[in-house]
């Protein structure tokens, strides 16, 4: 009874959104990168300098120090 998450580190969400804004499972579908219908964690690797909303099913706690950091915020759906 494993959940598969599709993982996304902080770094490439500092990518895909250079400007920041509000991240979602849809938004990240739309950049092409998770695929849709999976759950989706956020992990810890990288730096993000820019403050992004994330919602994910779940994150890692260095994930969540990293993004509240940069000014951002996270919501587990």
């Amino acid at each position: 009874f494993r959940v598969e998450y599709q993982v996304v580190n902080v770094a490439r969400l500092a990518d895909l959104f250079p400007n920041g804004g509000e991240v979602t499972p849809d938004a990240l579908v739309a950049v092409g990168a998770v695929r849709d219908g999976s759950p989706v964690k956020i992990l810890g690797n990288g730096e993000v300098g820019v403050a992004l909303q994330v919602s994910a099913h779940a994150f890692s706690a260095s994930a969540k120090a990293k993004i509240e950091a940069a000014g951002g915020s996270v919501t587990e759906l």
